[in-house]
């Protein structure tokens, strides 16, 4: 089973296996080599929260398909200066992906479906058990380079995985995190009149199983590991986890959560809320 996802407006042809991190837009537009935002008026979107802050959601469990219509309203809100920067988390149902470096033919029929889309990259696998990261981010002039971008993306994920105490790495010529001989993360991306989409995926107590079936990213299935093997005490819901991701994303891309809104404090707490707890939503 597979779709086609429609095809970027600023291709480049991916170049050598094995990569899951290829960007589909020159990185070589005006880098200052931080891979940081700039902020200024210029940014501020017309709607959404003020410039220098992200809009996180926490999407729960959804479909691919669902995200995946998402980040294509928000990429096309950022582009018309409606919305301001974002960062999508959430988990999948089994689903394998297939970057542009990918073709079709090339993975066996699967028991999953197979959805072909225009990040860079190889094939890669999605599921239960997976923290997966959307960030929709303006890359402003002056932080135009994707390469600075994948790195800062890995520098969230090793500093999540520090919390935890493992130690992540990097491995020269293949994007993502390892942890020693083994990969925990991939990434790969898109980008769009420099407006970023796709993401990270870091495996928490992903089914390992499920990679055995083609070639992740054109590696052997066996050097995927994930955080369940590495720790000795893994929580028993991945909230921790988005919270750290969010706490080092804001930090390593300079950014600031939204003000919380103002609400009016009911006299009593609602039913079966304990002393000072309102009803908040998980995101907007």
């Amino acid at each position: 089973m597979s779709s086609s996802a429609p095809e970027p407006t600023e291709p480049a042809e991916p170049t050598g296996p094995a990569r899951d991190d290829e960007p589909l837009a020159s990185p070589d537009a005006g880098a200052d080599g931080g891979g940081r935002r700039t902020r200024g008026e210029d940014d501020r979107p017309d709607g959404g929260y003020p410039p220098g802050t992200l809009d996180v959601r926490r999407l729960g469990r959804v479909p691919y398909e669902e995200a995946y219509a998402l980040q294509q309203d928000l990429v096309a809100r950022r582009l018309a200066g409606t919305w301001g920067d974002a960062l999508l988390l959430c988990e999948h149902d089994p689903v394998v992906t297939l970057g542009r470096g990918t073709p079709r033919a090339s993975v066996p029929e699967l028991d999953v479906p197979v959805v072909e889309v225009e990040r860079g990259g190889e094939a890669t696998y999605h599921g239960p058990g997976q923290l997966v990261g959307y960030p929709i981010l303006q890359l402003a002039e002056g932080a135009r380079d994707l390469h600075a971008y994948l790195r800062n993306l890995e520098e969230v994920l090793i500093r999540t995985l520090a919390e935890v105490g493992i130690t992540g790495s990097r491995r020269p010529g293949l994007t993502g995190v390892w942890v020693d001989e083994r990969k925990i993360a991939s990434i790969g991306i898109a980008v769009r009149r420099w407006v970023t989409w796709h993401g990270f995926a870091l495996n928490l107590n992903t089914d390992l199983d499920a990679f055995r079936a083609f070639r992740p990213c054109g590696l052997d299935p066996a050097v995927m590991t994930r955080v369940a093997d590495l720790t000795d005490e893994m929580p028993p819901s991945h909230v921790l986890f988005e919270v750290l991701v969010v706490k080092h994303f804001l930090e390593v891309f300079d950014l600031d959560l939204p003000p919380i809104p103002q609400r009016a404090v009911p006299s009593e707490p609602p039913e079966g809320a304990g002393p000072g707890f309102l009803p908040l939503p998980l995101h907007p």
